[in-house]
């Protein structure tokens, strides 16, 4: 019975810090040094940058696995219209 009751004490207090803290605790790197509207710190404008670059790399890389498959659909599309084409030739004759 008495480590249960510790237990929630131990619970009771990590909850209340949280609710105190909690501003601090939810801020983001960009969001979190800033003073005001606008940020102006040197560590919020190189970790903005370090999220911009990590963005520009992910659409990079989607963007290059879309246009391989646009790649290939087409050619299939025009590989299916040459062999078509290729056997109504050879219907004809």
């Amino acid at each position: 019975m008495k480590s249960s009751r510790k237990n929630l004490k131990t619970f009771l207090a990590a909850v209340v810090l949280s609710v105190f803290m909690a501003p601090q605790l939810f801020a983001c790197a960009s969001c979190g040094s800033g003073n005001g509207d606008m940020p102006s710190s040197p560590l919020t404008n190189g970790m903005n940058l370090g999220i911009l670059t990590l963005f520009v790399v992910i659409a990079t890389v989607l963007g290059s696995i879309a246009a391989f498959f646009v790649y290939l659909i087409r050619r299939e599309a025009a590989l299916a219209a040459k062999t078509a084409t290729q056997n109504l030739s050879e219907a004809k004759a």
